[in-house]
């Protein structure tokens, strides 16, 4: 082996004393820094096994050749930072990353480029790290072999801020991982989600951009969940939503933007849960509530040009409606303080009927419908009968 550089900073390069990333790896000692000069580096299976940093100068593209991982992190206390990773190795029984972190403790990936990939960042039972201004580029074509931009797998307490995420399945998925702070992503143009995630508990998600993905959102089995400020739009499809909540529980929903979905949000089995300051623009669905949700209140909320504003599978309801904007509103406000005098019913019979025979949609926009959806809100037989916003507001909500 040659003579260990004496430096804290060792140099990387075709030209320098090290050559290769691993050779690097290999002579550091515990705490180093290794500088890789802008190039190619043809490597694969980098294992980092002792906390180091790793920093790009000018984006030095790391290939994989698509022969298997590029880099796996073992270690606490590990940096990857200005790296172009390409090339990882399809495999459908240990799915190949650019970059792997098992069993390890305050990591940082950093302002990396990633493309041409399976997955992009996979965490293992992994805590206490930062994943920050990655921009991951992929291009799936079928789920079977394709992987995750960022994939969480029983890992906690980790900040993702700031990544940019499409053409891959799920931009970004969580599972079984708690205390999770996801801010300011954009996750777009993915196969499946945007963001998918099950049995992850206590998590934040807060101003970030979820557009144009095959199915929408996915947040299912979990509770304690915080999403504010965030926008879902352009998810369209017949199996499409902006956002669909499944068995969520003890939730805020709060201050975001559905706009352009075939489904602003579709909830199953999601209990006490906040849905305030939302604002649902030109949805097919605003909201479509199926079955067993109890005790949510909907409040403070602007509803805006959607086909319809609210489907409810049942003509039973426990949840609250109070003091929302409806655009479809045609009641008055003799008074003058802002509120509607008339409550507002805002589930139609059309939608009621659409949910059971969806071949009727194309009835939509008829006379016919309607007359049958003024009949229903006079003298409701299918829909809630205590379904009604009685503070209904004049005035588009700030």
């Amino acid at each position: 082996m040659a003579p260990r550089i004496s430096a804290a900073a060792i140099p990387i390069c075709g030209a320098c004393e090290v050559k290769t990333i691993q050779q690097g790896i290999a002579m550091a000692a515990d705490g180093d820094t290794l500088r890789i000069k802008e190039g190619l580096y043809p490597e694969f299976n980098i294992l980092i096994d002792k906390p180091l940093t790793l920093i790009g100068e000018n984006y030095p593209v790391v290939d994989g050749q698509e022969k298997g991982e590029i880099f796996r992190i073992v270690s606490d206390g590990v940096s990857i930072e200005g790296l172009s990773i390409i090339n990882v190795g399809v495999s459908y029984t240990s799915d190949h990353s650019a970059i792997r972190v098992v069993r390890s403790k305050n990591f940082r990936i950093v302002n990396n480029r990633f493309s041409k990939l399976f997955f992009g960042i996979f965490l293992e039972k992994s805590a206490h790290g930062v994943v920050e201004g990655n921009r991951i580029t992929g291009i799936a074509r079928d789920e079977y072999n394709s992987g995750n931009g960022v994939h969480l797998w029983y890992s906690n307490n980790v900040t993702l801020t700031g990544n940019q995420i499409e053409g891959v399945r799920d931009g970004i998925y969580l599972e079984f991982s708690d205390t999770i702070r996801i801010r300011g992503n954009e996750s777009r143009k993915n196969l499946r989600y945007g963001l998918h995630f099950m049995f992850s508990n206590n998590n934040v998600y807060t101003d970030n951009l979820f557009e144009n993905n095959g199915a929408g959102v996915a947040v299912m089995f979990s509770k304690g969940i915080r999403m504010t400020g965030n926008r879902f739009r352009k998810n369209w499809g017949p199996a499409s939503y902006g956002m669909l909540l499944k068995e969520i529980n003890d939730a805020e929903i709060t201050g975001n933007l559905f706009e352009e979905n075939t489904v602003g949000i579709n909830i199953e089995g999601s209990n006490r849960i906040t849905y305030e300051g939302n604002n649902f623009v030109s949805n097919g669905w605003a909201i479509r509530v199926l079955g067993a949700c109890y005790s949510n209140t909907f409040k403070s909320n602007n509803f805006l040009y959607n086909s319809f504003d609210l489907s409810y599978n049942s003509n039973v309801n426990d949840n609250i409606f109070e003091g929302n904007y409806w655009s479809a509103y045609s009641g008055y406000d003799l008074d003058k303080n802002g509120v509607g005098d008339v409550p507002h019913r805002p589930v139609k019979l059309f939608s009621y009927i659409v949910n059971r025979t969806p071949e009727t949609l194309i009835l939509l926009r008829s006379l016919f419908m309607d007359l049958i959806d003024f009949s229903e809100r006079v003298s409701p037989v299918f829909t809630p009968d205590n379904l009604s916003d009685t503070q209904p507001q004049m005035r588009r909500i700030q």
